[in-house]
C-alpha cells in the first residue's frame, strides 16, 4: 500500500479521471467510465463507511483502478484499508510514515479472505 503525506497529496494535482466521493455517496448507478482513481473520504476516525464503499467498488462494481483513502486516516486503520481494497492512503498530518510502514510487518497473514486474497487460509496452496 502506498502511503502519502498531506504535503505530497497537496502537490498531487487533480488529474482527469479522479473522482472524490463522500462516505455517504450512493454507489448504485455510478458511472466509472474513464475513472482511474477514486478517493474515498474518512471524515472521522470512527466513521468506517468508506471501508464498505471500497469493498462495494471492488466486488460489485468491478473497479480496478486506484482506491485512495483521504481524510482522518490514522496508522491504526491501514491494514484494514489494504484488506478492504485500498491501494493508497493519505495520512493525517500528525501520523508518522515510518510507524505506518511497520503496521504491515506486524501482520504477515490472515485466516480470512479479503479483497487482496479471496480464499481463506485453509484454501490457499502452501
Amino acid at each position: 500500500m502506498q502511503l502519502i503525506t498531506q504535503q505530497e497529496h497537496g502537490s498531487d494535482l487533480p488529474a482527469t479521471g479522479v473522482l472524490q466521493l463522500p462516505n455517504d455517496a450512493d454507489l448504485q448507478g455510478l458511472d466509472l467510465a474513464g475513472v482511474t482513481r477514486i478517493e474515498l473520504n474518512f471524515p472521522k476516525f470512527s466513521d468506517g463507511r468508506a471501508f464498505s464503499q471500497a469493498v462495494t467498488l471492488r466486488r460489485r462494481l468491478g473497479f480496478t483502478g486506484e482506491l485512495r483513502a483521504i481524510g482522518d486516516v490514522l496508522v491504526d486503520q491501514l491494514v484494514q484499508m489494504h484488506r478492504s481494497g485500498f491501494d493508497s492512503a493519505v495520512l493525517r498530518a500528525d501520523q508518522d510514515v515510518a510507524v505506518a510502514q511497520r503496521q504491515f510487518a506486524r501482520f504477515s497473514a490472515f485466516y480470512q479472505g479479503d479483497e487482496r486474497t479471496n480464499a481463506p487460509h485453509f484454501r490457499r496452496s502452501a
